[in-house]
């Protein structure tokens, strides 16, 4: 009678561990089989060429070899970069054309390397596509507007734009030369965004300021000295986002930086390590830095906000900083729409505050970073750039808004970088309802693999000169700088979901550009190795070590 009593725990666990157990079986068995294998057939009965599929894997043993085998060793000092960034994507579509299917594990991968198709999934006209949900170990880092999807997103966008909206400032951005019909209608909101972001751009200034005052203490006078630019840059970036996003609270902002900037780092050792579903939760060293960091910078950031919501609501806030701006926006969209809750939760502005870090941070220290490198390669254009910078702002006055908008050679020089070497490589989209695209059916679940990196380097695109650097083909702007009468330049993205920070970046180049070209020359060191890689933005492997000289 005891034993069977005993026994009885034991029984119920049993009893109710087999349809879990079956449940979960069987959902692995729908995942990697019969779910794959429907969508296969689909795309193979349209003819649609590339691999097939391989369980339960796909490609992606084939796409670390190469990765690995790529990783190697450097690659020789040139801009044609593709096969070292993505060399699975780049023997596909030189095996089987631009419209291909892979297989990076059970969901099919369709890569649409055609300018044309890009632009009508990122217009997302019919609401087709939406972006593929981030995993756990991503939202850590950053789980603002670009996680969002449909109305939340459409709520968010409309209250954060106004933060970055520089249509006033007349600054030259990406979107603007293709939106500009449809920014007075979409993009103007309450706030007047001009007086707001004139009182952010000196903090542009100072931090370029304290870059070469910094630079200036490493150089001799009749010396040159090598520098990393890479982790320089990364520092600046950080100091700008800290600035421009908390004012007074920058001590508190450049903490959130340093920890936001292990969490990347973090990020990059899961990824190249083996990393499996619910991984994550196991109570490993590396685990459990990346909680505490989250954690501390949650606390950090509801402190922050916390204090401005009481000084807002004691009418002694201001809005001369991201957050003052973020904070007002919300309140007026709240009150505008007549709820008594706002829009935009606590939680929901930590994660947009942790997403400036992360997009902020990275997207302009990758493009300054590349932009040092190329004009180490391309002295003639550093010269030519320097010259413009001298001949607006001088050698001794600081770069402001003004002068910024007439740098046209330094625009040239930076959009032409952004297009050999594009902050993020690929852009993926998932149909979540069937639809037709260039005359092939994709049903629900594909994902549309958009590779902006081999787009910006297409011959049929750009000409026999894709893999070289020449600004000069900006020179009548962007629309004109490709052999398509229709746009082919993606490095924020394109449609609605456009980076909405773009403008802020281009200002932020600028100016820390500008403040280097007047006080410095600059060539790459000998110990410089050539190796763009992907991670979340693509940054260089090895460093960027350059020689800098004093003018």
């Amino acid at each position: 009678m005891a034993i069977g009593a005993a026994l009885q725990p034991w029984s119920l666990l049993c009893f109710l561990g087999v349809p879990v157990a079956l449940w979960w079986a069987w959902r692995v068995l729908e995942s990697t089989w019969i779910i794959p294998r429907r969508l296969g057939r689909v795309l193979q009965a349209q003819s649609l060429p590339g691999t097939a599929y391989r369980f339960p894997f796909g490609d992606l043993k084939e796409f670390a070899r190469l990765a690995a085998a790529a990783r190697a060793k450097p690659m020789p000092l040139s801009h044609d970069i593709t096969p070292r960034v993505h060399r699975l994507y780049h023997n596909i579509i030189s095996e089987h054309g631009k419209i291909a299917v892979t297989w990076l594990g059970p969901t099919p991968r369709v890569i649409v390397n055609d300018p044309k198709l890009v632009r009508e999934v990122l217009a997302n006209k019919l609401g087709h596509f939406r972006k593929r949900k981030n995993n756990g170990l991503v939202k850590r880092l950053a789980n603002g507007l670009v996680s969002h999807d449909g109305d939340k997103w459409a709520a968010h966008r409309k209250i954060i734009n106004p933060a970055f909206h520089l249509e006033k400032l007349k600054v030259h951005s990406v979107s603007a030369c293709f939106f500009r019909p449809k920014c007075s209608r979409q993009f103007i909101y309450k706030l007047d965004a001009f007086v707001a972001l004139q009182k952010m751009l000196p903090a542009f200034a100072a931090c370029a300021n304290e870059l070469v005052a910094r630079w200036e203490g490493y150089v001799e006078s009749d010396g040159a000295k090598e520098i990393d630019v890479w982790p320089e840059f990364q520092n600046l970036t950080g100091d700008v986002i800290s600035r421009s996003a908390f004012g007074s609270s920058f001590s508190e902002g450049r903490r959130i930086f340093q920890l936001q900037s292990e969490q990347a780092q973090n990020l990059v050792k899961m990824i190249n390590s083996l990393y499996l579903p619910g991984f994550r939760f196991l109570p490993t060293q590396l685990n459990r830095r990346i909680k505490a960091n989250a954690r501390e910078v949650e606390e950090l950031l509801r402190g922050i906000v916390g204090k401005r919501e009481a000084a807002m609501k004691e009418g002694g806030a201001n809005n001369d900083d991201l957050l003052g701006l973020l904070m007002e926006s919300n309140a007026a969209e709240t009150k505008q729409a007549g709820n008594s809750k706002p829009i935009m939760t606590m939680d929901d502005i930590i994660g947009e505050l942790k997403l400036f870090y992360f997009a902020g941070m990275d997207t302009t220290a990758v493009l300054l970073t590349w932009t040092m490198v190329v004009l180490s390669v391309h002295p003639e254009w550093q010269d030519r750039a320097r010259e413009e910078v001298l001949r607006v702002f001088g050698k001794n006055n600081h770069p402001d808004l003004d002068g910024i908008n007439q740098l046209k050679t330094v625009t040239m020089i930076l959009y032409e970088v952004l297009r050999l070497y594009p902050p993020v490589v690929q852009l993926d989209r998932q149909a979540y309802r069937e639809t037709e695209l260039g005359g092939v059916r994709y049903p629900a679940g594909v994902v549309l693999s958009l590779p902006i990196v081999f787009i910006h380097h297409d011959k049929d695109v750009w000409g026999e000169d894709a893999g070289e650097f020449r600004p000069e083909r900006f020179a009548d702007g962007i629309s004109k700088a490709s052999k398509l009468d229709s746009p082919a330049f993606f490095p924020f993205g394109w449609g609605p979901r456009i980076c909405v920070g773009q403008s802020f970046a281009l200002v932020e180049a600028k100016m820390a550009l500008s403040s280097i070209l007047q006080r410095f020359s600059f060539g790459l060191s000998p110990a410089y190795a050539h190796a763009p890689f992907p991670v979340s933005t693509l940054q260089p492997e090895h460093g960027a070590q350059i020689m800098l000289k004093r003018l």
